[in-house]
């Protein structure tokens, strides 16, 4: 992997990752930009105890532009867009419009493919391990800022979720912060810990779930499965065998089977309701979020007896349609109380996970 680190007209930084070591970057971008100006401010919750980013300037991003001008494709001679170069294999950059800056945080964008009409499951595998290590050196980057307690990775796929822009990309946030949701979990660990005189609860919860009937993909260093309690009505948890708090910890074994487990983990969800076309068809492509849990950079002094390295990595993979044309919404008891209530057991959905094997 080669790594070329540039700044975009109005001083954002961006970085081309390349599998070829000869890759040469040198386009500028020529753009009149003003710099950019944010509001962002991190707000506790003195009830709940959560943050909340409060981000007005977010309200004039670019929305389901036509794809003749879309900013995550290369440039052209005749239009210029995020991207100085005419071509990439993967480009970081930080967001024009960031949910989290300066001391609040960072918001970075991960394009994955040049390509406007592909998908992440249409990557080959040298590409899908490329997108690895540019997660993983952003991690290792990003876990350096004084500001950044927590580095989150994670991609939205279809209009369904909300996706304001169809290239195929993701996102990576720093928060300033432990999540809410990573703080339930080291509370979750913690307690496990206490009760069972010095024992893992992922361990304890990888190891239960690999001897059940909700494995849907069992590797030699990876193991996909739907949780006991899934929140989702078609959810996954993938987890490396060898339990590491965060990307860094991957050993090199782990990283080179992950594109073709996680590729093949994609491409079911992609089967589950029937593939349409990507230009019209009955069924679009399933829409879905994949969210890589990370330890936080932080200390945890709040979480007895936890360290980093009990927390384990994981990607969370999830999609919002619960049947063929009908999307699960999360109305009064889900937005209103934080209590799910799935429509799709979860032994159901692994079996049916398990039947569009390729």
């Amino acid at each position: 992997m080669k790594k070329t680190s540039t700044r975009l007209a109005d001083g954002r930084e961006l970085i081309y990752y390349d599998v070829r070591d000869d890759a040469v970057r040198t386009a500028a971008d020529s753009r009149p930009l003003d710099p950019v100006a944010t509001t962002s401010e991190v707000r506790r919750d003195p009830l709940l105890g959560d943050s909340v980013a409060i981000a007005s300037h977010r309200q004039g991003r670019t929305y389901h532009p036509p794809a003749d001008e879309c900013p995550l494709c290369p440039s052209t001679g005749g239009r210029r867009t995020e991207v100085p170069d005419s071509s990439y294999d993967v480009v970081v950059f930080e967001n024009r419009f960031p949910s989290l800056a300066g001391d609040a945080g960072r918001c970075e964008v991960v394009c994955f493919t040049p390509d406007h009409t592909a998908s992440f499951a249409d990557l080959t595998e040298e590409q899908a391990a490329l997108v690895l290590d540019a997660w993983t050196d952003r991690t290792a980057e990003l876990s350096h800022l004084p500001s950044v307690a927590q580095v989150f990775c994670f991609e939205n796929r279809g209009a369904e979720i909300g996706v304001t822009l169809g290239h195929p990309h993701g996102q990576i946030y720093a928060y300033p912060f432990v999540t809410p949701r990573t703080a339930l979990m080291l509370r979750s660990l913690a307690e496990h810990r206490a009760a069972t005189e010095g024992r893992n609860l992922f361990d304890d919860v990888l190891a239960e779930e690999r001897a059940g009937e909700r494995v849907v993909l069992d590797a030699e260093h990876w193991v996909a499965f739907v949780p006991y309690a899934a929140h989702w009505p078609y959810e996954v948890h993938l987890y490396p065998k060898r339990r590491v708090p965060d990307l860094l910890g991957l050993d090199e074994a782990a990283r080179t089977e992950f594109p073709q487990v996680y590729l093949e983990l994609l491409r079911r969800f992609d089967r589950i309701f029937g593939k349409g076309e990507r230009e019209g068809g009955a069924e679009p492509p399933t829409p879905y979020i994949a969210a890589w849990h990370q330890a936080p950079f932080t200390a945890l002094p709040e979480f007895e007896g936890v360290n980093r390295d009990d927390f384990a990595l994981h990607l969370e993979l999830f999609t919002i349609r619960r049947t063929s044309g009908k999307l699960k919404f999360l109305a009064g008891s889900e937005s209103g109380m934080s209590v799910f209530i799935n429509d799709v057991p979860p032994e159901a959905a692994a079996q049916r996970l398990r039947e569009v094997a390729s």
